[in-house]
């Protein structure tokens, strides 16, 4: 086949981001539905947090689209004068645009890439933006309209020119977007998440005022956002459902030049009963989940101040000794960065790697934590402790894991009878199906495609991990099963590429007690296996609540419903004289239901699990499972018909 430069394409303008959109927002799902919106505000709070304005707003509106305002100083709406265009038409359509890659009008910001504007209208079906500024209102329209000059189709294209509409004493930016439905597999924005990230936002940034507003159902809701006391606010969110061994949490803050970067940090951390650890962890106000140098540092520099504390202040026999996992058991850290030229992995800004950040966070942590120790030797002695004493379960547990090896090596895993293996050798198409009980287990045994699908009966519900120690944990039957049968590893063990399946599913009855027995075994991924929820390898199957059938001249007609929605509607297809058979649970299907209903990749629901915001899945985690039971009672009284 030749091969020359007349098959080469150029795309054009925008078009590089609609022909691939998961390059610069990740994912055409809702994750990636609700980083365009990220992207937006990011801009807003850049205006906030350099000195500009004090308040943004998120609106909902009726007809799906999105309003994002703020009260800064307004996108230039003057005309460039080499481009020959205003301010605004850069912006929004020329990727790498924007007053962000110098110093010189936001010291920090999180819209690093001078991109993010102009994505977000090439994935619009249109776009508004309004700019309050020097007394007038100025408005632009983009839409993914004819362009003249290409002479064709082309996304994010100015349909208006940047006209004056108006008169106002107000200065800012109104830009309101919707996402087109060719583009993403949903349009719905989530009130939720949209929750969590402006609450998130007031913390991080104490002092301003950040409002959600949703008009899209009868009656408008609205929502205000203030912090005044920031990290420390955040640290009594995420702490509710647990009990701090020090009451004050402990915070530190720096502002140092490392090189041609300036690095403001500020960290705070408090040290709880819980046998996990959670650090979350931003930068430039954008959550950093996959960590980076910052957390580096952090974790450096604090095993290296309570180590060198301890044997200075005698706080430990000399015998004794302890890790940094160790160390931090129970603790809940915020890290705050800000710094002049970040530098992350991707578009989506999910990992940090700035040498800087780690010489700053280390340098800090460890002066200022040998200082809280000195003033709080007996707190630090309860600490260090712990840590001891996690030790030396971390020392017993490696034992465990040592012995469960070599019985998997020897095949005298606990495994034989409980769980039917499948026969295929491809990862990328084997399910491991967790199904509650004997019963349902059996028929599923009996119903699945042995090719591909391996069952493992669940007996009635697993412990509930989060009120469990480490080594009871590792000592349970059912768990050692999963772990051995997963094959990745727990905790810091964890490795992805042991994993034998691509697809865990957990498969339970569509009942109170399904439902806890599904919670249990998110708990225990969750805590011990996170990496298989963040990687998007767990799964909810949907089992059905109802079957509407009838007999009749033209043969059996019958419809599943997985809700009571879906069955008025099944009752509608199915017609007159349809007979109803409620399922109280997976037990009463026999194994061709079960196939066609649960297991069969054709005709199932699944649904994925995912982390969209690590700060609200760890204070769920801990208010839903947790010891403390107060504020689950009072979350139960608020959200009782969830």
């Amino acid at each position: 086949m030749n091969y020359d430069v007349t098959d080469l394409t150029s795309l054009e303008k925008l078009e590089p981001v609609r022909i691939r959109p998961g390059m610069y927002i990740g994912s055409t799902g809702s994750r990636g539905l609700h980083h365009c919106l990220w992207e937006i505000l990011d801009n807003a709070i850049d205006e906030i947090t350099n000195g500009f304005g004090d308040t943004a707003e998120v609106m909902l509106n009726k007809d799906g689209s999105i309003t994002v305002r703020d009260n800064g100083r307004g996108i230039p709406t003057g005309i460039h004068p080499i481009k020959k265009k205003s301010g605004v038409e850069m912006v929004f359509t020329e990727l790498h645009t924007g007053g962000k890659f110098n110093n010189k009008n936001y010291k920090t910001s999180g819209g690093l890439h001078g991109v993010g504007s102009s994505v977000v209208n090439a994935l619009s079906k249109w776009m508004e933006v309004e700019v309050f500024q020097g007394g007038k209102i100025y408005r632009q329209r983009f839409e993914y309209a004819y362009d003249k000059e290409l002479k064709k189709d082309m996304p994010g294209t100015p349909v208006t020119p940047l006209m004056e509409v108006g008169k106002t004493k107000e200065t800012g930016t109104k830009v309101t977007f919707l996402p087109d439905s060719k583009v993403f597999s949903t349009t719905e924005f989530k009130l939720e998440i949209i929750d969590e990230r402006l609450q998130e936002l007031a913390f991080q940034n104490k002092g301003i005022r950040l409002v959600l507003k949703d008009i899209r159902g009868e009656s408008e809701t609205s929502k205000e956002y203030h912090s005044e006391r920031g990290l420390l606010d955040f640290m009594d969110y995420l702490n509710e459902s647990k009990t701090p061994i020090h009451k004050e949490p402990i915070l530190f803050e720096d502002e140092r030049k490392i090189g041609e970067n300036n690095v403001y940090a500020e960290v705070c951390i408090q040290f709880t009963d819980s046998t996990t650890e959670y650090i979350a962890s931003y930068v430039n106000n954008i959550p950093t989940t996959e960590a980076g140098t910052h957390e580096t540092g952090f974790k450096t520099g604090m095993t290296r101040a309570f180590k060198d504390m301890a044997k200075k202040l005698n706080l430990m026999k000399e015998k004794d000794d302890f890790e940094g996992n160790d160390l931090r058991e129970g603790l809940t850290a915020i890290l705050k960065v800000k710094i002049t030229n970040p530098i992350f992995e991707g578009q989506t800004k999910t990992k940090l790697g700035n040498n800087e950040a780690y010489t700053a966070l280390n340098d800090l942590s460890y002066n200022c934590l040998c200082v809280w120790i000195e003033d709080n030797k007996e707190i630090a002695a309860n600490i260090i402790n712990n840590a001891v004493a996690a030790a030396a379960r971390r020392e017993k547990i490696k034992k465990i894991n040592e012995a469960e090896k070599k019985k998997v090596g020897k095949g005298t895993a606990p495994l034989a009878g409980k769980v039917a293996v499948c026969t295929m050798r491809d990862i990328d198409s084997r399910e491991f199906i967790i199904v509650e009980g004997d019963s349902a287990g059996g028929s599923a045994k009996m119903a699945r495609d042995r090719r591909f699908q391996t069952i493992m009966p669940s007996k009635g519900k697993i412990m509930n991990t989060e009120k469990q120690k480490l080594e009871n944990v590792l000592a349970s039957e059912e768990l050692k099963i999963f772990n051995t049968a997963i094959g990745t590893g727990v905790l810091d063990n964890y490795d992805e590429k042991e994993l034998k399946y691509d697809k865990i599913i957990i498969l339970s009855d569509a009942d109170v007690d399904g439902y806890h027995i599904r919670t249990l075994w998110m708990t225990y991924i969750y805590r011990y296996m996170r990496q298989l929820i963040a990687n998007g390898h767990l799964y909810i199957a949907l089992p059905p609540l109802y079957k509407v059938y009838k007999s009749g001249k033209g043969g059996n007609l019958e419809k599943y419903a997985y809700s009571d929605d879906d069955l008025e509607d099944a009752k509608k297809i199915i017609g007159k004289g349809a007979s109803i058979q409620r399922y109280k649970g997976l037990g009463e299907m026999n194994p061709d239901q079960l196939w066609d209903t649960t297991l069969n990749p054709e005709t199932r629901i699944l649904q994925r699990v995912t982390i969209d915001d690590a700060a609200k899945a760890e204070k769920m985690v801990s208010l839903l499972m947790g010891e403390v039971v107060e504020p689950r009672r009072n979350y139960m009284y608020k959200y009782g018909k969830f």
